[in-house]
């Protein structure tokens, strides 16, 4: 593939990729069997270029791969705010990963409609949230690949052999224990955002274990627990024992490395109440919906879930929202498809709500000037939204955000675990 024989576009994603393994330390590569790609996203002239090379140097993808959200909704970035100029060159960026033969699914989350990598599978997936899912709730392996290395992997069908890959670093590295934390915690909405917020804080880039609350999270928890720690902190894998498939029990969450197990039992991560509380009031920007104003609800980050209609449907079903409070829900195609056939999506829209697909608001310039303050139950959208859209956030779980949405001005109810 160096020497040119697939085309430039091929060589181009070759050289790249053998320059990063070689500087990661990977001793030598290995087969991929898929990839997700988030370098689709558009950021500017130079992504588009970057994109542009590979395809028109003949580039194709080797693996099955799905793309990450584009910088517009393909088909509905009119009825926002985003410039002529910023949408031509995200729709160019979108048509030339679909000309290297990717999967035009747009979503961060194609794990909910897309076949699923098996335990083990090595992949190479791009966009933090997606990483940290692939890797601890589906036990496939991957990197927490950066964008323009995971389309080089797909390209060429290799990766480094490096990090996450490598079964000797996808062991646990420290215990969260959540005994002492009451069992009604598990009927928070907002509690596994808020835990993923702490626990990224505290963790770091490294391996968390989460035990000693019996309960079973479902996929979307666990969506969400993943996405707050790959924001606040830089986790890329987790283990929840007799949930996650490396984890079938508390050893073998560490490896089965009696040694490793007996240091994290000695020296874990316990949140209490008030430390859940703090990472709560925390997903919040200072004075944001103080006087109790929200110009804008926003749901979505990960992307909605068909679960998660359902939820919104039973929370909206009958009620309207409050005229002069916008509610938004970003989703991906295939789900906003599925969730049209089950009536869920129309209940959302005769609640008020707008529905937006292949994209985000964190990834597009499409909210008007006058959204300033949003509500979200999503951890990343809270953590990012200040910095990255320059708005104030107040954060609450989905029947907060609901209730809200109805009244015209933020309610939130108290924590569980007060």
């Amino acid at each position: 593939m160096l020497a040119g024989e697939r085309g430039e576009g091929t060589a181009m994603a070759m050289r790249i990729l053998s320059e990063s393994a070689r500087l990661i330390g990977a001793e030598r590569m290995l087969d991929i069997s898929g990839a997700h790609i988030d370098s689709s996203l558009y950021q500017g002239p130079a992504t588009l270029e970057f994109a542009r090379r590979l395809a028109d140097g003949g580039a194709r993808v080797r693996v099955p791969s799905t793309l990450n959200v584009a910088g517009v909704d393909e088909n509905g970035w009119r009825g926002w705010e985003v410039p002529e100029e910023w949408a031509s060159g995200a729709l160019a960026q979108m048509k030339a990963y679909e000309q290297m033969g990717c999967r035009p699914t747009w979503t961060c989350a194609p794990y909910q409609t897309e076949p699923r990598p098996a335990p083990g599978e090595q992949v190479a997936w791009g966009e933090s949230s997606a990483t940290v899912f692939v890797n601890s709730v589906l036990g496939a392996r991957t990197e927490r690949y950066p964008d323009l290395l995971d389309i080089c992997c797909a390209v060429t069908g290799r990766a480094p052999a490096a990090g996450l890959h490598l079964s000797s670093n996808r062991a646990g590295e420290v215990l969260v224990d959540l005994a002492a934390l009451p069992a009604a915690v598990f009927g928070d909405p907002a509690f596994f955002p808020v835990l993923g917020h702490w626990t990224g804080l505290e963790a770091g880039g490294s391996v968390p274990v989460f035990h000693g609350l019996d309960i079973t999270p479902s996929e979307d928890d666990l969506k969400a627990l993943g996405a707050a720690m790959a924001s606040s902190g830089a986790v890329a894998m987790f283990h929840w024992p007799d949930v996650t498939p490396e984890a079938a029990t508390l050893a073998d969450a560490f490896g089965g490395d009696a040694t490793a197990l007996e240091a994290a039992l000695d020296r874990p991560l316990r949140p209490t109440a008030a430390d859940l509380s703090g990472a709560r009031d925390a997903l919040g920007s200072p004075g944001a919906g103080a006087p109790g104003e929200i110009d804008m609800v926003v749901l979505g980050s990960p992307h909605f879930s068909l679960a998660e209609f359902g939820a919104l449907a039973e929370l909206a079903r009958g009620k309207r929202r409050h005229p002069e409070v916008r509610l938004l829900v970003t989703t991906g195609r295939a789900v906003a498809q599925l969730a049209r056939l089950n009536g869920t999506l129309a209940v959302a829209r005769d609640f008020g709500a707008e529905i937006t697909v292949d994209t985000c608001i964190l990834t597009s310039p499409m909210l008007p000037d006058e959204i300033r303050t949003i509500m979200t139950n999503s951890a990343k959208y809270a953590y990012y939204a200040p910095g990255l859209l320059g708005r104030g956030v107040v954060f609450g779980g989905l029947p907060d955000c609901v209730e809200s949405a109805v009244r015209g001005r933020v309610v939130r109810t108290g924590p569980a675990w007060v």
